[in-house]
């Protein structure tokens, strides 16, 4: 991409965010956020489920005797 088309995209881009209401962009990012997973996973995956599941095994182990 040649540096005159890149500053014609971001220009676009832009004007394109500033031409959008404030509550619609407002609304869209919070539906972004909404939609995202939850901090603990976007950190570290799958690792704190496996952890989670681990542990509440264990607990049910140690209730049932």
């Amino acid at each position: 991409m040649k540096s005159d088309e890149y500053v014609r995209f971001l220009t676009e881009q832009f004007v394109r965010y500033m031409e959008t209401p404030r509550e619609e962009r407002k609304k869209a990012r919070m539906e972004q956020k909404a939609q995202r997973p939850p901090l603990r996973n976007q950190l570290f995956g799958q690792i704190p489920d496996a952890i989670e599941n681990y542990v509440a095994s264990i607990r049910s182990k140690l209730k049932k005797h």
